[in-house]
């Protein structure tokens, strides 16, 4: 969840034009990892919950890939990058831990 709202916080600052491409791309990306992990708990089995947690790792390696856009383009400085970058590294560690847990 934090780092839902630090994304839609440094995307409020993309140009207008980008409202419906970068913008709308990487907010939905980063809503994504939340719901998957939430929607796969609340399956009947592991397999699925497992499941779920591997699309939230795609989603936040797709968001991954979206800020360093936005970075290139000019759109967010380094230290905001640097920032969403790590608070996306923690939650791929807990992923990876939640799903070796389940194994």
């Amino acid at each position: 969840m934090d780092l839902v709202e630090l994304v839609y916080q440094v995307s409020r600052e993309f140009p207008k034009e980008e409202l419906y491409g970068l913008t709308n791309q990487v907010r939905r990306a980063v809503v994504s990892i939340p719901s998957n992990i939430a929607e796969g708990q609340s399956r009947q089995s592991t397999a699925e919950f497992k499941r779920f947690l591997s699309i939230a790792q795609g989603s936040r390696a797709e968001v991954e890939t979206q800020i360093m856009i936005a970075q290139r383009l000019g759109y967010l400085k380094k230290e905001q990058t640097t920032s969403i970058l790590n608070l996306s590294e923690e939650i791929k560690r807990m992923i990876y831990a939640l799903t070796a847990k389940l194994n």
